[in-house]
């Protein structure tokens, strides 16, 4: 399977550099993944596609302003940590810039030495693993002085950082925004429970599988970095009761998704759980755990891409990104959303 297959024509200007005003002010396309037919409408309509007794399940992770940038203690040049992983005792594995300035040994200094870090591993393809050094609570430092890390073709400065951010944003780690959950509001979330349509979470930290595009010709190839999942006992019981009942189980974004398949892949059944996970999901999965995906649209030859053609059809879902260039919806992070149903 090529990775060709998977790409698309997209003008630049329909690329969202900003976020709405209004959240759910976004577009919404339903696409049925058995048809192929497709529907416009606005995102707070998605409470009449909901139906009554439907799961929702939405990615709680809270990113982290894990974008930091730095002095060379030696030489003054400037360095570019994104942290991606916590791996214990203030040590991370970052994704680095530019990667050839730096050596095991080499320290950089942040804010004047509020922070410091010294490479203690260079990996490959921009990765090194930091040992910091501080005075305080680091998240605090963090906050002070780091800057959401928004994605590569996102231009322009983010005015509020809580924009990259769900309103239900919880469990902090991630290095990027769950952006199918974005969309959501506080009155849209109490709109479904009203409904009575359940709403349960899991923690799935988006790491480096976001910003890593596949460089491979074969999809096969391609490998997923690992990302941290965890799944509480009262989400496992409400899951596999409605599994029991045969009710929908409609994951919002990418990342509840892998959460999900991971787990039903590896116990078969939904259980209290934490790990990791470097599934990678493209056409000739088969889904285990999900009836419907929230999402938004997705880079071309992107592994994001490859989830939903592999949830649906990869020509219905090509056709369907054709249709949303033509009528001009807001693509990626910022951008409208999809009902795959």
């Amino acid at each position: 399977m090529s990775t060709e297959e998977f790409d698309y024509e997209l003008p630049e200007e329909l690329i969202a550099q900003t976020p709405l005003k209004n959240r759910s002010s976004s577009r919404l396309m339903v696409m049925d993944k058995t048809t192929g037919e497709i529907e416009h409408k606005h995102f707070t309509d998605i409470l009449e596609e909901l139906n009554k007794d439907d799961i929702v399940v939405l990615n709680n992770t809270k990113v982290i302003p894990a974008r930091l940038i730095g002095l060379k203690i030696d030489t003054h040049a400037t360095i570019e940590l994104l942290l991606l992983k916590e791996l214990g005792q203030d040590s991370w594995e970052c994704l680095s810039r530019p990667f050839k300035r730096l050596h095991v040994g080499t320290k950089i200094s942040f804010g004047n030495d509020l922070l410091q870090a010294e490479v203690i591993e260079k990996k490959e393809n921009g990765m090194v693993v930091v040992q910091f050094s501080y005075q305080g609570i680091f998240l605090e430092i963090l906050d002070k002085l780091g800057e959401m890390p928004l994605p590569p073709y996102i231009h322009q400065k983010l005015e509020e950082k809580d924009r990259y951010q769900t309103v239900y944003a919880k469990t902090v780690g991630s290095a990027a925004a769950p952006t199918a959950g974005l969309h959501f509001t506080k009155e849209l979330l109490e709109a479904m429970k009203e409904k009575e349509i359940t709403i349960v979470e899991v923690t799935l930290h988006v790491g480096l599988g976001t910003f890593r595009p596949v460089e491979v010709s074969d999809v096969t190839k391609h490998i997923m970095h690992s990302e941290y999942y965890e799944m509480s006992k009262e989400t496992a019981e409400v899951l596999n009761k409605a599994k029991k009942e045969h009710r929908r189980i409609i994951a919002v974004g990418t990342t509840s998704t892998r959460t999900l398949e991971t787990i039903m892949s590896k116990f078969g059944t939904f259980k209290e759980c934490s790990g990791t996970t470097d599934i990678f999901i493209y056409p000739g999965y088969e889904f285990k755990a999900i009836d419907g995906l929230i999402t938004n649209f997705h880079l071309p030859k992107s592994t994001l891409i490859m989830l939903v053609s592999a949830f649906s059809k990869k020509e219905y879902i090509l056709n369907a990104y054709k249709e949303a260039v033509k009528e001009k919806y807001r693509f990626f992070s910022f951008g409208d959303a999809m009902f795959i149903k």
